[in-house]
């Protein structure tokens, strides 16, 4: 696939997508406004589709990290539209030029919310995708049907247990690690805890992201693979400059932040997270809603999916937790995730 932006992804698998489902979108307005966003939009069968899925992905992830449950969708009975973005700086949607976060996501992906003009959305989040897709919807609510949710927030991340301050190591926090690995090898982080991010020891994971980290310092690790995917988009270091930012600002996730970027002055998502804050307990109250966590992640614990249950009460039944997963959930447990999807849209197989 040969791609119109300037992502260093030049050779993304072959199931990066359905065949003939690639597109691409320019950015009309905004602070990303002529930059180019790669998007897959796919339609199972011809009849009118009985419902449409939207993906929104994370850090530092891309569309690709739902293949296992598109591909479980897609081998359903159901006639169905699925939709995912690569968020600028990712996969294959030109590079970022600033560091930036949800908020920044959010206000791209509304932009192709709009193009596309799209309805009776189920929305599907992940990680950053959970403020970057529902802060892209929170305001034209009606535009969403059902809510599924894996290992994210839009909350105030609560104290309590795991946190990104003393996890996975104490003494080594993931909110530490940008400050640890430089720009030219956090590619080789990002491949390693997408692709092996599952419950280890300490000694386990620092092996492994290390030997890991080492292949991508040398080249080893193919776009073709999933590895790849995760970490040859990083081999810009604005893209890893701006993934790292997402990275740095885990302490305060759910509570709102300040930062100075080099190119666009001070940033501040107070007002972004007290929005969807405000907003999602009232005008999503009863959509369809069902949640899927891996324990072994701040975004997976009891404390944050009692948060979403007190927002969306209709998830307390339709939440599925996996002790022996961690954060990324979707690389796991597709066939389960989709059949939630599936359900919610009054569809079982």
């Amino acid at each position: 696939m040969t791609a119109p932006t300037n992502t260093p992804l030049n050779n993304p698998p072959a199931d990066y997508c359905p065949p003939g489902s690639a597109r691409w979108f320019t950015i009309p307005e905004g602070s990303d406004a002529g930059k180019t966003l790669f998007y897959f939009d796919h339609q199972s069968a011809p009849a009118a589709p009985a419902a449409t899925v939207v993906f929104a992905h994370g850090n530092p992830e891309s569309s690709y990290t739902y293949r296992h449950v598109r591909e479980r969708l897609l081998q359903s009975s159901a006639s169905l539209r699925v939709i995912g973005v690569d968020h600028v700086g990712f996969g294959l949607s030109d590079q970022a030029t600033f560091e930036m976060v949800d908020m920044h996501h959010a206000a791209n992906l509304r932009q192709l919310v709009h193009e596309l003009d799209l309805h009776d959305v189920t929305l599907v989040v992940h990680d950053w995708g959970g403020p970057i897709g529902v802060g892209a919807f929170i305001d034209e609510p009606q535009r969403v049907r059902n809510l599924v949710v894996m290992n994210t927030t839009i909350f105030p991340m609560p104290s309590d247990g795991i946190t990104y301050e003393n996890f996975p190591m104490a003494w080594m926090p993931w909110s530490k690690t940008p400050a640890l690995v430089p720009d030219a090898l956090w590619g080789g982080v990002a491949a390693h805890v997408v692709s092996r991010g599952e419950p280890q020891s300490s000694a386990r994971f620092l092996l492994g992201v290390s030997a890991t980290t080492l292949r991508y310092a040398l080249g080893q690790i193919a776009d073709e693979t999933p590895e790849g995917v995760w970490s040859s988009p990083m081999r810009s270091r604005a893209n890893a400059k701006s993934s790292k930012r997402n990275v740095r600002q885990t302490p305060h996730w759910g509570h709102g932040y300040r930062y100075e970027d080099p190119t666009l002055g001070v940033q501040d998502n107070h007002a972004f997270y007290a929005n969807m804050q405000d907003k999602v307990p009232r005008v999503w109250r009863d959509i369809g809603a069902a949640g899927h966590f891996g324990s072994w992640d701040a975004c997976g614990k009891a404390s944050v999916i009692r948060q979403w249950h007190e927002a969306l009460p209709g998830m307390v039944d339709r939440t599925h937790v996996y002790p022996h997963h961690g954060h990324f959930i979707e690389e796991y447990e597709g066939a389960e995730i989709a059949l939630s999807i599936l359900r919610l849209n009054g569809a079982s197989s």
